[in-house]
């Protein structure tokens, strides 16, 4: 491996995050290298999420990995 530790609160090597939008499901892969979606690896969740919906998400409140505002280190 690169040596890069997991950043905390986000999920293992292997992990699939699915979300709905606008009826379609979007299934990311978490791989060691960043996020797979459509073929396609992505450094980050926001990259993921804005490929997704054309504007800017913060990628774990968008797969639903936290709830935005409820405080630092605080998940759903």
């Amino acid at each position: 491996g690169r040596g890069a530790k997991r950043q905390a609160g986000m999920p293992i090597v292997g992990t699939r995050l699915v979300r709905e939008w606008n009826g379609a499901r979007c299934e990311v892969t978490v791989t060691g290298d960043g996020f797979e979606f459509h073929g396609k690896t992505y450094r980050s969740l926001s990259a993921v999420a804005k490929a997704i919906t054309g504007t800017h998400w913060n990628g774990r409140a968008f797969f639903g990995l936290y709830k935005p505002g409820a405080g630092k280190g605080v998940r759903a």
